[in-house]
């Protein structure tokens, strides 16, 4: 019963935070070569939506001060992440890194329980 009210309450939020645009910011309105990779390749696209998804659960869920580490967390993630421009590789394994991350941060919560 845990894991159906915590699945639940994590699909909440996903489709709360989710919108009708692919990656998390719009690709109309690309501006560094970083942007557009994101927007020009699938797989870098799904990476950011599932990143920002569980970024922003993540963040709703955990204690003000937890909260102010990962948002520095991620500011200095998405300085590294726009050092890599439009290397696809590069990109591919900073989505990678920042996911294992929050994923950390999500078993974190879950454990926490009850839900």
């Amino acid at each position: 019963m845990k894991k159906i009210t915590f699945a639940f309450i994590v699909f909440n939020l996903l489709t709360a935070s989710l919108s009708i645009q692919a990656a998390s910011f719009k690709c109309e309105s690309a501006q560094t070569k970083t942007e557009h990779a994101v927007c020009e390749h699938r797989g870098l696209n799904d990476a950011d939506v599932k990143m920002v998804t569980t970024y922003n659960i993540v963040r709703k869920l955990v204690a003000m001060g937890t909260r102010g580490v990962i948002q520095d967390q991620q500011v200095k993630w998405l300085a590294l992440r726009n050092q890599c421009q439009d290397n696809v590789s590069c990109l591919s394994e900073v989505y990678k890194m920042r996911q294992q991350k929050l994923d950390i941060y999500m078993n974190y919560i879950y454990e926490q329980g009850p839900f």
